[in-house]
């Protein structure tokens, strides 16, 4: 399969973006009820986000089907006592792979592009967490090649924690 081009969002692509992520919690509460998946975000929050993460996009053809964060300011549900000790963590947060373009290995080679990005930025680690639920993505991150290092339950959010050592 061909790689995946991750190009960085533009505040042009703020309502495109959103609209991505608000399908892909569509799609998860529709399977699996309402949950902590369940919220949508606004284009002013992607807007925000803009400002303190670098924003990727991966395209087919026009539209965005694969969109994720990555920044070095820890995000409020992670917890570092699990991870291993380094100098310079990104935490991937935000990811979203659009409805239909689902299972099909786009969000795989998204991460293995994240991946490379990483290596580039430089950061020792990738960290994220992801909903302890049916709906979670913990097994895709485990199939992924990322390791799981805890499990926490933060603001009544069952979650686990994954992490890629860059090497």
């Amino acid at each position: 399969m061909d790689p995946v081009i991750l190009t960085l969002a533009t505040p042009a692509d703020a309502a495109e973006v959103a609209a991505v992520r608000n399908a892909a919690a569509a799609d998860l509460t529709e399977r699996f009820g309402n949950g902590f998946w369940t919220t949508t975000v606004s284009d002013r929050g992607v807007l925000a986000n803009l400002r303190q993460a670098r924003v990727y996009l991966a395209r087919m053809r026009t539209p965005i089907v694969v969109t994720l964060s990555m920044q070095t300011k820890k995000p409020w549900a992670i917890d570092i006592s699990y991870f291993t000790p380094c100098k310079r963590p990104v935490y991937l947060t935000n990811m979203a792979v659009a409805p239909g373009f689902q299972r099909q290995g786009i969000g795989r080679r998204s991460l293995d592009g994240a991946i490379a990005i990483e290596r580039e930025w430089p950061g020792d680690a990738i960290r994220l967490d992801a909903y302890d639920a049916p709906a979670g993505a913990g097994d895709f991150y485990l199939r992924c090649g990322f390791r799981e290092v805890g499990h926490r339950v933060y603001r009544k959010t069952p979650l686990r924690y994954f992490e890629w050592i860059i090497s």
